[in-house]
């Protein structure tokens, strides 16, 4: 990571793999986009830079990386050790952080290192330039993607297809209607459509109130 590297950052959005942060901020805060971009396809952190992408540097390099070291290492289960840069730039000092896509997703989110316990940890992801919780449906596909994960078996039965016909007519479902359509349980209505995402039949949205799906060639 170079002069030149942070010039092509600054040209682009806060997006679904860039983020600024004007300052290291605390390990959990830390955590949390580590996670999502672990959890999702990677991304950049680039700490010294305000929302309006004026460079604003780091104080103490020494220290904010020890800070962004122990937010990989106990804030994130597993853990997280992303690649950390500091890359002088008009006379101030940035950290850049990259994370690579996780083969070990899905990374929860655990107050162990405040000593805490981890009974509220959970799953984040990026969702277009947002940070959210993870649905169950979501860490279950997220669990599917990982390289020992079982093969995919499925077949198309009355409830598959009553799913899939239902979206060449509708633009969206739930795992609440489906279950509602096909007068099932919500938890069979979730393994379903788990298993039509993972076979490309269908493709889940993330949203703030409840997930969704559409039919993949939709899209």
């Amino acid at each position: 990571m170079n002069y030149r590297d942070i010039d092509v950052l600054l040209d682009e959005e806060e997006g679904f793999q860039l983020e600024f942060k004007r300052k290291v901020s605390t390990p959990e805060k830390i955590a949390r986009t580590l996670i999502a971009f672990a959890n999702t396809r990677g991304g950049t952190i680039v700490f010294g830079v305000d929302d309006d992408k004026s460079i604003i540097g780091v104080d103490s390099e020494k220290a904010e990386v020890e800070l962004i070291r122990t937010a990989g290492e106990f804030f994130c289960d597993p853990p997280i050790r992303p690649s950390i840069d500091i890359v002088p730039y008009r006379g101030k000092d940035l950290i850049v952080i990259t994370v690579e896509e996780s083969a070990e997703k899905p990374h929860y989110l655990t107050m162990e290192g405040n000593g805490e316990g981890n009974g509220d940890s959970k799953a984040l992801i990026r969702v277009r330039d947002k940070t959210m919780v993870a649905s169950k449906e979501v860490e279950r596909i997220l669990q599917s993607e990982r390289p020992g994960a079982p093969p995919l078996r499925i077949s198309i039965g009355d409830q598959e297809r009553a799913v899939l016909e239902y979206l060449d007519k509708h633009e969206r479902i739930t795992v609440k209607g489906f279950g509602k359509l096909s007068n099932i349980s919500n938890r069979r209505a979730s393994r379903i459509l788990i298993q039509l995402v993972r076979a490309g039949l269908l493709r889940i949205h993330t949203h703030e109130k409840e997930d969704y799906f559409t039919l993949t060639f939709d899209q």
